[in-house]
């Protein structure tokens, strides 16, 4: 049976077939200090195949870039490359670029950005 964990502000953890669950993300989306322009270059973990270096002047290759990690980082991951003020603007077209699961755990972790979709 799958157990369920206490995220740090109180709300639910449901566990994903995927190994994809609330545990790898930060506490708060202020722990997301990543660039907010220039080029980042993907380390090898994150994308292993294809562009590694990514604009984030280019809205297309910022979303792509937010994609890759959201999709196959981990906690130091999104901190490192992930922007709390960019994710949050672009969370309403990028969450349709999302598996539910990883779309679900984000949400819900952080209403935040279920509320830029809303407003």
């Amino acid at each position: 049976m799958a157990e369920y964990a206490e995220h740090a502000h109180g709300s639910s953890r449901t566990p994903s077939g995927w190994g994809y669950g609330a545990e790898r993300l930060p506490a708060t989306l202020d722990e997301l200090e990543g660039p907010d322009g220039g080029r980042v270059e993907l380390p090898l973990h994150l994308a292993w195949s294809g562009l590694r270096v990514f604009d984030l002047g280019a809205v297309k290759l910022l979303l792509g870039l937010y994609r890759i990690v959201l999709n196959n980082g981990s906690r130091d991951d999104f901190v490192h490359h992930l922007n709390a003020g960019f994710l949050v603007r672009h969370w309403p077209i990028m969450r349709k670029m999302l598996g539910r699961g990883v779309r679900n755990v984000w949400e819900e972790s952080f209403p935040e950005l279920r509320r830029s979709v809303a407003g």
